[in-house]
């Protein structure tokens, strides 16, 4: 089976695998214990976030571990809102976050702030005039992506750091988790005061990830109980899976540069050979360098993208449609509804996600097969177009 869903779970390493479990088998101890184990298992955690703060060039006090992705942006969002409520209750947002950000925003709407959404172009890319406008004294939190999780649009979060360097007391929060280990990251750079991280998207263990807040920000607690990462997120530490996430990360930001170069090639033969079937669409910007290196997403105008994907299967591949979180809800995308596409378009778009050890021969065997899935489904899609 060719697995190219990567940008919903990648396949952990093998060397990851052996960590955790030998981690497991013989540092079980844990790390609020005083005793010889738990020691160790502290000595462990507090290497691990030495890893991970090395890769991001921060300091390991600024690292926080979380169970993943959804959690980090709860925290990240909820935690700032809470905390510095005094200051004011507008937040600003983007129309095509990730469902664990719009549902914490949302959340957040319904017990009283203010939340702007702002809109996108064409490509997927957010408006900077509409930040610009949208920006006031009550204004204390702006959370914008790095790569969109369904185009694989990047965001301008170095302009954005630059526009809010100017406003120190609004905080900027980025949902990275496409692109940590995918492109340099690196928050004291970009004015990033809390950036949010998921393991399994880079090759580590699922249920583990960490949230970046830079020093001397504070955040009201979600979870409370052992005051564990030094009151911000209570719970015994999840030791092997801690270790597998920062193995994971730095093998996969070992060599960064050159992983990075071989997925946009295999991303060049993708989107070549997807523009040569006139039945498909390629979404997001034509200049590749706007687009994350892994992420190639599409449409089949006409034709629903849940029959596509099933379709493919069948050639032994496996690709997606939107979100996994939401991927089996049958409803148009809100990411390509907010770039206006219209209700149809946004109802076929289909993604195609891969690492650094696929091959050209992969891209090419994909695309073979996206050929032979159109043929097959052009009557259908043709019928469907009729009668619309």
């Amino acid at each position: 089976m060719l697995y190219l869903d990567y940008a919903a779970t990648t396949p952990p390493y093998a060397e990851v695998i052996d960590t955790v479990a030998e981690v497991m088998r013989s540092y079980y101890g844990n790390p609020s214990s005083l005793h010889q184990l738990g020691v160790e298992a502290e000595r462990l955690l507090g290497q691990a976030k030495d890893v991970i703060a090395k890769i991001l060039k921060v300091k390991a006090n600024e690292i926080i571990i979380t169970s993943g992705g959804t959690e980090s942006n709860n925290l990240a969002i909820k935690g700032a809102a809470y905390q510095y409520r005094s200051r004011g209750n507008h937040l600003i947002t983007t129309q095509i976050e990730h469902p664990s950000v719009m549902e914490s925003f949302k959340q957040l709407e319904n017990e009283g702030f203010r939340v702007t959404y702002l809109p996108v172009d064409e490509t997927g890319c957010v408006r900077m005039d509409a930040l610009r406008e949208s920006i006031c004294d009550e204004t204390i939190l702006v959370s914008v992506m790095l790569v969109n999780n369904e185009t694989g649009r990047i965001q301008p979060i170095a302009e954005i750091g630059k526009e809010l360097a100017d406003h120190a007391r609004i905080l900027f929060h980025v949902d990275a988790v496409q692109g940590v280990a995918k492109l340099p990251i690196a928050p004291h750079e970009l004015g990033i005061d809390l950036l949010s991280a998921s393991a399994h998207k880079f090759r580590g263990p699922k249920g583990i990830g960490f949230l970046y807040r830079r020093e001397n920000v504070k955040l009201m607690p979600l979870l409370v109980g052992g005051g564990q990462e030094a009151g911000n997120r209570s719970g015994t530490e999840n030791v092997p899976l801690i270790i597998g996430m920062a193995k994971a990360l730095r093998m996969a930001t070992d060599h960064l540069a050159h992983a990075i170069q071989h997925k946009y090639r295999l991303r060049q033969v993708l989107t070549d050979g997807i523009s040569a079937i006139s039945e498909l669409r390629l979404t997001g910007s034509a200049n590749s360098n706007d687009m994350a290196p892994h992420i190639v997403h599409f449409c089949y105008p006409g034709m629903k993208a849940e029959v596509v994907v099933h379709a493919m299967e069948k050639h032994g591949i496996c690709i997606s449609t939107k979100s996994a979180c939401s991927s089996d809800e049958l409803k148009p995308s809100n990411v390509l509804l907010a770039m206006g596409y219209d209700r149809d378009r946004a109802s076929s778009g289909l993604r195609l996600s891969f690492g650094e050890e696929h091959t050209e021969e992969d891209m090419i065997k994909c695309v073979k097969a996206l050929e032979q899935v159109v043929q097959v489904l052009k009557p259908t899609a043709r019928l469907r177009g009729e009668r619309s």
